[in-house]
């Protein structure tokens, strides 16, 4: 599959996870729903994998980096994230999560010595002002008060978190560890954490037994989780972290046309602004690479034309 279909697929489901989600909340207890989620996640690409032979054992020492990639992608991110949206609303939260892309830059440097040209941080840029423009009428007369602050630590948290996850899968496929056996076994050990933590906390793991909530579940264990995270890991890999997360700030704009139809939702310039500055920093950050590997291909091939005409001329004269 190629990068773009790739891509293209995980900013759709994610974009759309949100009216899933919405159908989550309500009985049971949103760390609950993270561990049924996961762990329904981790049978399917278990069984998907067994189905197509792939590896599904790992030498034990591989298994504590997975361990890790588990608890830091599918585990920590997810707890910490929720827990934020009980201090701030769900615009600044996703505002927040965005950073991940920056995450992503300075981790990428950090851990594999990637070379980040400038039109990522041009296009991060004009994602993050886009996004910005497109909640500000609800970010407007947000307080810097102490629960906001609070929320915002928690969102940061998890961003970090998602961001270390991302390297660990980087760093997997890089020891050759099949990205989908790789990730079935993170979503293992992530619902471990969260069935622990709802524990600790002292959650009731309860079922709510309606067409929307079990719908729900379902559609956010196998496409916003074995599918999405299937194409977004493989992206890592492909194209970097630093340009794979660019996803995370074009999800709002999918929620919002989907939101259009779905809840009403009323464009303003707000709205107008901010999802042209976002799709103008994607084409910043994806396509401007593109065009410039194609010049530097046309200029050797112009230069190589360049070299052969003398030979050419003296052949023609001779």
């Amino acid at each position: 599959m190629s990068n773009s279909f790739l891509y293209v697929v995980t900013v759709l489901i994610w974009g759309s996870t949100w009216i899933a989600i919405n159908y989550q909340l309500g009985d049971v207890a949103p760390e609950v729903s993270i561990f049924y989620r996961f762990a329904l996640s981790a049978v399917i690409m278990f069984a998907f994998c067994y189905l197509k032979k792939m590896p599904l054992r790992f030498a034990p020492k591989l298994h504590f980096q997975l361990f890790a990639f588990g608890l830091a992608l599918f585990g920590c991110n997810y707890y910490l994230l929720y827990n934020a949206q009980g201090y701030i609303n769900s615009a600044l939260t996703c505002i927040a999560f965005s950073l991940i892309m920056f995450a992503n830059i300075i981790n990428a440097k950090w851990w594999f010595k990637t070379h980040i040209s400038s039109q990522v941080y041009y296009g991060g840029a004009l994602g993050l002002i886009g996004i910005i423009t497109l909640f500000w009428p609800q970010i407007n007369t947000v307080e810097l008060s102490q629960t906001t602050l609070t929320g915002l630590a928690f969102c940061i948290a998890g961003v970090l978190f998602a961001s270390t996850g991302n390297m660990l899968s980087m760093k997997n496929q890089k020891m050759n560890m099949p990205v989908l056996p790789a990730t079935a076994w993170g979503m293992l050990y992530g619902s471990i954490f969260m069935f622990v933590m709802a524990l600790l906390s002292g959650k009731e793991f309860n079922f709510a037994y309606t067409v929307e909530y079990i719908s729900s579940l379902l559609y956010l264990s196998l496409f916003g989780s074995v599918i999405a995270f299937g194409c977004y890991l493989t992206l890592l890999d492909r194209i970097g972290a630093h340009k794979a997360s660019y996803s995370t700030i074009m999800f709002p704009a999918v929620a919002v046309i989907i939101s259009t139809f779905v809840e009403g939702f009323i464009w303003d310039g707000y709205t107008v602004v901010g999802l042209l500055l976002m799709l103008l920093g994607n084409l910043v950050v994806l396509s401007k690479a593109k065009a410039k590997k194609q010049i530097q291909t046309e200029t050797i091939v112009t230069q190589s034309i360049v070299t052969q005409t003398p030979a050419v001329t003296t052949a023609q004269k001779a």
